[in-house]
């Protein structure tokens, strides 16, 4: 799907909750997109989603909303276990398709998605907003200029408190509740980003009362003896902050390192550089402008989070969840 220069990315969204609606509100301050239709699992959901947003086209159905001749992206909402058979509706019906993070539950069902958008020529990329932001585009270039010298190690920690709440999302395990899916794929997806893929992970997890992990410690290792520590908690509110770590200097992104934020670099000599950017919103749309950038150059992934990456993310996910012995109904 090639969309062209001047015509506006028409967007549906699938599922209506609170990061479809965080979607929705972002992608107003795209000038070349707009949001035309929902899909819901009610028609009374699409509805109440439709009134807030000026939504139009309102469908009571995920198949619905993916068949709609009127949408050419798809951005998957729902809870995790079901954004693979969301996506595959999206993929079939031949539209490009942005999934909600975690990409998957696992890797055997992301395999089975970029396997299927591949062979049908679709686009098809993970929603890990994150990537997208000014401050990480900026970051990207600061180690591709080599300001920190050779990198050795990243730092980061993603913690929040929720209230122990079994019938909570992020303590229900058929919803893929849990810190890590939920909160510990932050740092994950980053130390992806820097160091590429791991050759050894280590972890080590505490379980809340309904069996998924309350707080999860992970080390990676990479080529060359450089190392990434990351901590994500359901049970307390954490500095929230990223380091990345070389020889020459260091870069600290202020907390909450995954949203729009501002970094500093510190050299070995205690010299501070300070990088600041404009933020206006909540951020989503960056990766919202990615999808439309690639579609209107012909691409069916994006080089800056490739699917090959977001597989390797996802088994890096598959062997910390291995190693703390959590698994989900649905598997």
């Amino acid at each position: 799907m090639t969309i062209e220069t001047g015509r506006p990315i028409r967007w549906g969204i699938i599922g209506t909750g609170g990061i479809a609606k965080a979607f929705a509100r972002d992608l107003t301050r795209l000038s070349d997109a707009e949001l035309v239709a929902v899909g819901s699992r009610s028609q009374s959901s699409a509805d109440s989603f439709g009134d807030e947003f000026a939504v139009a086209r309102r469908h009571a159905s995920y198949e619905d909303l993916a068949t709609d001749p009127e949408v050419d992206a798809v951005y998957v909402a729902t809870p995790h276990p079901s954004h693979h058979d969301s996506a595959m509706l999206a993929i079939d019906a031949g539209k490009a398709v942005l999934v909600e993070k975690p990409f998957t539950i696992n890797a055997r069902e992301a395999r089975s998605l970029i396997d299927a958008a591949r062979a049908k020529g679709t686009f098809l990329m993970e929603a890990m907003w994150t990537r997208f932001l000014p401050h990480v585009a900026r970051i990207r270039e600061v180690l591709a200029e080599g300001r920190l010298g050779d990198v050795r190690s990243m730092t980061a920690d993603h913690g929040q408190w929720f209230r122990n709440d079994p019938s909570h999302r992020l303590f229900a395990p058929e919803l893929g509740g849990g810190a890590l899916l939920d909160l510990g794929i932050y740092p994950l997806s980053f130390a992806s980003m820097v160091f590429g893929s791991p050759t050894r992970v280590t972890a080590t997890s505490d379980v809340t009362s309904t069996g998924v992990d309350a707080q999860t410690a992970i080390v990676l290792q990479y080529e060359g003896g450089r190392q990434s520590v990351s901590f994500t908690t359901l049970e307390a509110r954490s500095a929230n902050r990223l380091s990345i770590n070389g020889t020459d200097a260091r870069l600290e992104i202020d907390s909450v390192f995954y949203t729009q934020v501002n970094f500093t670099i510190t050299t070995r000599d205690g010299v501070a550089e300070r990088f600041e950017f404009e933020h206006e919103g909540h951020g989503l749309r960056h990766q919202a402008a990615e999808v439309g950038r690639c579609l209107r150059a012909g691409l069916t992934e994006s080089p800056i989070l490739t699917l090959d990456e977001t597989l390797s993310i996802m088994e890096t996910l598959d062997e910390v969840r291995r190693q703390i012995g959590l698994r989900y109904p649905s598997e």
